[in-house]
């Protein structure tokens, strides 16, 4: 029997104790293992720079460094690392600031001890993931701010990456895609990743039909 591959996590935080007790949750999974870990965003840096990890689980409140400021440093410097935020604060501009850091899920520590392995899986599988009442409270920010009148997004992907999402979907390599658009591969890597993440979606696939969904490429 092949023997599964283990996701090498680096976990963040700046509580040893607490760090303690996610590795013992973690470790205990077969396909799970920390790695590395850090007390700060920039020990988070500068591990996940220093050896190569899989998944990065981010506190979002430390010092030196934010766990979210580390993950929208991570998020350049490492496109393909997946990240996850771990917070003790169930509020919706946390968990608005985490998304757009980079971070495909948010977890909270009171019930890490019942969701933190699924979230590292759905991350791995390049599906987001938040706690039952994050929905919740997205939905409710978005009604709030409809009867306030305000301006909501409607644009999701910003003009570069349609750009680039037209180009992938239309069978380029991130190499011809750098040499049309002007840019660097790694720079087409990195938006395709931040596609990825703000759509929800996992590879080319979805992407071409989303791209198709949105009227940039002919079916």
């Amino acid at each position: 029997m092949t023997q599964q591959r283990q996701i090498r996590i680096l976990l963040a935080d700046d509580h040893a104790l607490v760090r303690r007790g996610v590795r013992l949750i973690l470790d205990s999974e077969p396909d799970l293992t920390v790695v590395a870990e850090a007390g700060d965003g920039a020990e988070a840096i500068a591990a996940a720079k220093r050896q190569p990890v899989d998944l990065a689980i981010l506190d979002v409140a430390m010092p030196r460094l934010t766990g979210l400021q580390a993950a929208r440093e991570l998020s350049v410097l490492l496109p393909e690392l997946r990240i996850l935020m771990l917070s003790m604060y169930d509020d919706v501009q946390y968990l608005f600031q985490a998304l757009r850091s980079g971070a495909s899920g948010y977890v909270l520590k009171s019930v890490a001890d019942r969701d933190l392995v699924e979230a590292c899986r759905a991350a791995m599988r390049g599906e987001p993931f938040l706690y039952p009442g994050a929905v919740t409270a997205l939905i409710r920010d978005y009604l709030d701010r409809v009867r306030r009148g305000e301006s909501l997004p409607t644009q999701v992907l910003t003009a570069r990456e349609e750009e680039v999402l037209k180009l992938v979907a239309e069978g380029n390599s991130s190499k011809e895609i750098a040499e049309t658009l002007f840019i660097s591969v790694k720079t087409v890597e990195r938006h395709r990743a931040n596609m990825l993440h703000k759509l929800g979606m996992r590879d080319r696939l979805d992407l071409t039909r989303y791209a198709i969904r949105a009227g940039l490429i002919e079916p």
